[in-house]
């Protein structure tokens, strides 16, 4: 990374981690239910180095600028965006990491609140590079785990296991069926034929900021009223019995239950290549998203509906936490050249908006780079 040595010579650690974007199973991570992400073709870089001890540690980002932290005791601001940085740093001394100060540049072109979880791709590509660096083993679950301690403990996002775990462990050339009670990952090839699109809507939200809490606390309260430990081990006929005062609850909950068993049924349909009943679950997914969970937004639906009529489109939904950001689409390989112009033309029309699409195959997770633009398998 040019930047970095310009500042302070060779770095002694290059890592990187993806995005994702998650094909089927929203909001069911914090509900120990089942997701089916895969890592995207975009990648946060970090370089890192040594800095001599009682130096302050710094980072550079060239998106966000530079911010250092003078000492491991210091308060870390939450809203800061060096706050997933700075406390990865601090959890892994916490562990009892020999790691001391660092000087690290960061670059990414994940795109920023879009849903494609920068943020998570930003904190396992640093956790790799600090582990890297300090000697010490890598382990892609156990770094999922400290990545969401960062996001519950010093940012104050009370998300699941899904976004770090598929930055930290997915597997090239394919999504993965992630069960988020076990973390049990098992992967699984896109049917033949088809590729990936991701649709950004140009709309951006904070999640932190946003309505996400209050829907984990729906479920949480869904769930102590129907006596289970999460939703993932309620059943459906179970919400009737749920009394008129706790309706959104019961959408809610409705919502995380058909959605776990959207999720596997799409598994099943990846492993018989049956392209037109993933689809049929991705419709299925967004609609229950928009209306029973309530997490869509004006320009998700429209760019949802857009898609569903644009050429080669199997099927497509709302991705990521939602009210802005991306929706994704299974579109058939052959088509996807008609298929991106088309969904920009139209989207651009109803919205006046100049939609990005990319198309994307299953990337790997974080890796340790020898060299820039090269990373073991």
């Amino acid at each position: 990374m040019a930047l970095h040595r310009e500042r302070w010579g060779v770095p002694d650690v290059l890592s990187r981690a993806p995005g994702r974007v998650n094909l089927i199973g929203e909001h069911t991570d914090y509900n120990d239910g089942f997701v089916f992400p895969m890592a995207i073709e975009f990648d946060t870089v970090v370089a890192l180095s040594r800095a001599k001890s009682g130096s302050p540690s710094t980072v550079i980002s060239e998106i966000f600028g530079e911010a250092r932290r003078d000492d491991e005791r210091e308060p870390i601001t939450a809203t800061h965006w060096a706050a997933y940085v700075f406390g990865v740093s601090h959890l892994l001394n916490g562990l009892g990491k020999s790691i001391g100060p660092w000087r690290c540049t960061i670059a990414t072109d994940v795109p920023i609140g879009a849903s494609l979880s920068s943020s998570a791709a930003l904190e396992v590509a640093m956790a790799r590079a600090l582990l890297q660096l300090a000697g010490e083993s890598w382990d892609a679950t156990a770094t999922a785990e400290l990545c969401q301690r960062v996001e519950h403990e010093v940012v104050g996002m009370p998300c699941g296991i899904m976004d770090p775990l598929i930055s930290a462990g997915a597997v090239r050339g394919h999504a993965s069926l992630i069960d988020c009670r076990s973390l049990e990952m098992l992967p699984r090839r896109l049917p033949d034929g088809t590729v990936i699109a991701i649709l950004d809507t140009m709309t951006r939200r904070e999640l932190v900021d946003s309505a996400y809490a209050d829907r984990r606390a729906a479920c949480e309260r869904a769930a102590r009223w129907l006596s289970v430990a999460a939703l993932r081990d309620a059943e459906l006929d179970e919400l009737e019995r749920m009394p008129a005062e706790l309706a959104v609850e019961r959408r809610r909950a409705r919502h995380v239950i058909t959605e776990n068993e959207r999720t596997l049924a799409a598994a099943t349909a990846m492993d018989a290549g049956d392209a037109a009943a993933f689809g049929a679950l991705m419709n299925a997914s967004h609609a229950s998203l928009r209306d029973d969970y309530e997490v869509s937004g004006q320009a998700l639906d429209a760019m949802v509906q857009i898609a569903h009529s644009s050429p080669g489109c199997i099927g497509a939904r709302m991705t990521g936490g939602g009210f802005a950001g991306c929706a994704v689409a299974l579109v058939a390989a052959d088509a996807a050249d008609d298929f991106i112009p088309a969904v920009q033309e139209r989207y651009r029309a109803v919205s006046g908006l100049n939609a990005s699409v990319w198309l994307s195959q299953p990337a790997a997770g974080a890796s340790h780079i020898d060299s820039i633009g090269q990373h073991p398998e």
